[in-house]
């Protein structure tokens, strides 16, 4: 039997508890668990606690939340642990060197994609609007740059036509535990090697942004396709819509689903090319893309169907969908 290491654990979101939890379940000892402090969430602004500390409550496991690691006793309190290594999942906090080098085997990283492709904040949402083949989860020895630690062990998955970000985001939360506990099992006999990166090969994935949401017709329908399934849960493509009542009020209308219509397009980009009950076709660049769940403002998220029954005034043949006359109203 393997030696059992001593482990601080530290992430935020469910992706991260679901590691926590494969930890609380192997035959290493989780010794403390750090997440960030608590933060308002809800109408009612109620301070909410993070996916990875309920799951420590649970378990009756110790939680630190330091705003940060810059006061002497933050550093002093996870010295105190004396653990083996630090496990770092989705954690949001930067560590300093001295806090990458407490644990007598240092902190490991389970990063969304294969390193050195995709370092930063939204891997798994940039693969995807890139349209890679596959990706993966990546278990680094961290350093101290952003994500540029040797890799310890990769593990892959493929990149299918309707997978959205909410769905690779699944595939990686299965990969990424099984991962860890090998990579584990690896460095408690002490036979683990580290690969130094090539960053010649580096790509980062910025952090989304609410503005990139908007739609723009002049892609081509690929694109499209991609960035709508990249940007599901969050922040959800989206146009601006024109109707054509005698206000010419304009509405944000968010994309749940569509697919790419492969066919020759002679409308202009943005131009709705047929309308029924399966969904909205419209053109693009290259190609058209079918719109099939929509969501309009303030209502939820529909089959075509459903909306046309109420708004077919809205959707004809030759009318364009991008509204652009900024002194109407958005609602």
């Amino acid at each position: 039997m393997l030696k059992p290491l001593n482990i601080i654990f530290a992430g935020t979101p469910d992706f991260a508890a679901q590691h926590l939890a494969a930890l609380i379940n192997s035959q290493h000892n989780v010794v403390a668990v750090y997440c960030p402090p608590d933060k308002p969430a809800g109408r009612g602004k109620k301070l909410t606690a993070c996916a990875t500390k309920l799951l420590a409550l649970e378990n009756n496991l110790p939680i630190e939340q330091p705003v940060n690691f810059k006061e002497l006793s933050s550093q002093q309190q996870l010295a105190q642990y004396n653990a083996d290594v630090m496990v770092v999942v989705a954690y949001g906090l930067l560590l300093p060197e001295i806090i990458l080098t407490t644990p007598h085997l240092g902190c490991i990283n389970v990063h969304g994609s294969l390193l050195p492709k995709w370092r930063g904040a939204a891997p798994i949402q940039r693969s995807l609007e890139a349209g890679d083949p596959k990706t993966g989860v990546t278990i680094m020895q961290m350093d101290k740059g952003l994500d540029t630690g040797d890799m310890i062990l990769t593990a892959e998955c493929t990149i299918e036509n309707n997978d959205t970000s909410a769905s690779l985001y699944e595939k990686l939360a299965q990969l990424g535990p099984t991962a860890l506990i090998d990579t584990l099992a690896l460095m408690t006999t002490g036979t683990h090697k580290a690969i130094t990166q090539n960053n010649a090969l580096a790509t980062y994935a910025h952090k989304l942004d609410k503005n990139e949401a908007e739609i723009n017709w002049n892609l081509t329908a690929d694109e499209l396709d991609r960035k709508i399934r990249a940007y599901i849960p969050w922040p959800v493509a989206q146009f601006t819509f024109t109707d054509n009542s005698e206000s010419n009020k304009q509405h944000r209308i968010r994309i749940w689903q569509a697919s790419v219509k492969e066919m020759k397009v002679t409308q202009p980009a943005g131009s709705i090319i047929s309308v029924d009950k399966e969904g909205i076709v419209v053109a693009t660049a290259k190609g058209a893309i079918c719109l099939e769940v929509l969501q309009l403002p303030n209502k939820k998220a529909l089959p075509i169907k459903d909306i046309l029954n109420g708004r077919a005034d809205w959707f004809t043949v030759g009318a364009k969908i991008n509204g652009t006359d900024t002194n109407s109203v958005v609602r």
